[in-house]
């Protein structure tokens, strides 16, 4: 009993076409910024930078400077699961020193 309609069996493999291709995306990038406040000593900015953001010190003295000058400066760009966690951690190492030193997302 054959139930070979077609006549070749390769004529339905050939009548659906199969994507394959696997598209991955990059997750998108935010802004983390440190924000100016009349308590948080300068040295204590530096240290975050340092600490939290792995920025090298000329640098990090440069974005406390942009902080202290301008009201803000840019900690870098990150994914958004990887600004929230350093957001908090910046957070947590200011209050546990007394500073209300404020992160944020953008």
């Amino acid at each position: 009993m054959s139930t070979d309609r077609s006549g070749s069996h390769g004529d339905v493999a050939d009548a659906v076409k199969v994507d394959d291709t696997i598209r991955v995306r990059r997750p998108s990038k935010v802004k983390v910024l440190l924000l100016n406040d009349d308590y948080t000593t300068m040295e204590f900015v530096v240290y975050v930078l340092e600490t939290v953001f792995n920025k090298p010190p000329a640098e990090a003295v440069q974005i406390m400077m942009k902080v202290h000058n301008e009201g803000r400066g840019l900690c870098g760009y990150y994914s958004h699961q990887v600004a929230e966690a350093k957001v908090a951690t910046v957070h947590a190492e200011a209050r546990s020193q007394g500073f209300p030193l404020r992160c944020v997302i953008e």
